[in-house]
């Protein structure tokens, strides 16, 4: 799994390739925490490169929006891939984390 971050100018995003599971899960809430620590508390976590994601993932992601949101900001998560699609709806999940087609349409009306 790799990941890589760039700071936009209302929101950072972090692209992550691979498979998020438990091995990744733990180097996702790294990144985002040190984005947050940046003074980036608004993050959209890009999984157009994600095809897989397990409970470990899915738990990083919500590690990831509570980190944000104790900052002031927010996740929102965007690209989502049919599997990675599977696992929010059975969950319920979706509710928490609204997937949106794109990173720039996450914050994009905000």
């Amino acid at each position: 799994m790799q990941f890589s971050y760039e700071v936009k100018d209302t929101y950072a995003e972090v692209k992550s390739v691979g498979r998020l599971n438990m091995v990744a899960a733990p180097k996702l809430r790294e990144m985002v925490n040190a984005v947050v620590a940046g003074g980036s508390s608004r993050v959209v976590v890009n999984l157009a490169g994600t095809d897989f994601m397990d409970s470990s993932g899915l738990g990083a992601l919500i590690g990831c929006l509570k980190a944000t949101r104790q900052a002031g900001g927010d996740l929102r998560i965007a690209g989502v891939q049919p599997q990675v699609k599977m696992v929010l709806e059975l969950t319920n999940m979706d509710r928490v984390l609204t997937a949106y087609p794109t990173a720039e349409a996450a914050f994009g009306n905000d």
